[in-house]
């Protein structure tokens, strides 16, 4: 199955050109994360990323989202160049218990953003209550975060990014730190809510499965300096099963390809014996 790399501005919701990211630049600590990042993402579309360990994943994440300006190149977003977070964008971390206020009950939790946007309080409501149907946590309004599982504690932090009704949803490895079981629960949660509300989701992830398995697209990255090795489509039928579906040789050649991608690319940075004295 071949890779190929397909931008079509025309259609694209989010462009990346050219991003370029120097940490530390002319000092003896200076690391150069992204050497020069293109790839768009078109309206309604699922777009995962992966690379390998370092390349420069969640830099890419806080450059496209608005929290760090890259050191050259542009993110836009509709047209318009990102300078910074866009009210139409929504980012979900890694971190849940970190992205919620313990303090706070389920229901405040995920209307906090809405709140501080000004929504009047019907209108709020009526936003906490689907998104909280969405992630199938209806009934958990009054409880607090410590109250409630990882995967529950995650399922909220969703929540309250799915009530601000962004065009764009932004995931960092959202699913990194919960059990196999939770996270396959949490994918099929994800997928049902991406195909009823038709978002445009860009999902970064360290799990090859997980990657083929949500997304229209997989963008593999090189090692650092990152680049875009491959724009990989994944024309496997929706709606998808954790079972069936992976069980599909059309997954099983799709998950070998970007599993050699990143392998190789993982031999380049560190080649065999590198590190041997």
């Amino acid at each position: 199955m071949e890779s190929e790399l397909t931008m079509d501005p025309s259609e694209a919701l989010l462009r990346a050109d050219d991003l370029h990211h120097t940490y530390g630049a002319g000092t003896p600590e200076e690391h150069v994360a992204l050497g020069g990042i293109s790839f768009s993402v078109n309206q309604g579309e699922f777009v995962s990323i992966v690379g390998p360990s370092g390349c420069g994943k969640t830099t890419l994440m806080r450059c496209v989202s608005g929290l760090m300006r890259p050191t050259s190149g542009s993110v836009s977003m509709d047209g318009e160049v990102i300078s910074a977070v866009p009210s139409d964008l929504t980012l979900v971390f890694q971190d849940y218990s970190r992205s919620l206020y313990p303090w706070l009950r389920v229901a405040d939790n995920v209307d906090f953003p809405l709140k501080d946007a000004g929504l009047p309080r019907s209108e709020r409501d009526a936003r906490v209550a689907q998104a909280l149907a969405d992630v199938h946590l209806t009934g958990h309004e009054t409880k607090y975060p410590r109250q409630l599982s990882g995967g529950m504690q995650q399922r909220v932090a969703i929540a309250r990014a799915l009530a601000y009704r962004p065009s764009m949803l932004l995931m960092d490895e959202p699913y990194a730190s919960v059990d196999a079981q939770t996270r396959a629960s949490l994918e099929d949660m994800l997928l049902e809510v991406w195909e009823r509300r038709k978002k445009t989701v860009l999902f970064v992830t360290h799990d090859i499965d997980e990657s083929v398995y949500l997304a229209d697209r997989v963008l593999v990255l090189s090692g650092a300096p990152s680049h875009v090795m491959a724009d990989i489509k994944v024309d496997i039928p929706r709606p998808r099963d954790q079972i069936e579906t992976k069980a599909t040789p059309e997954f099983v050649e799709l998950r070998a390809e970007v599993a050699r991608l990143i392998r190789s690319a993982g031999l380049r940075d560190h080649p065999p014996g590198a590190d041997e004295a």
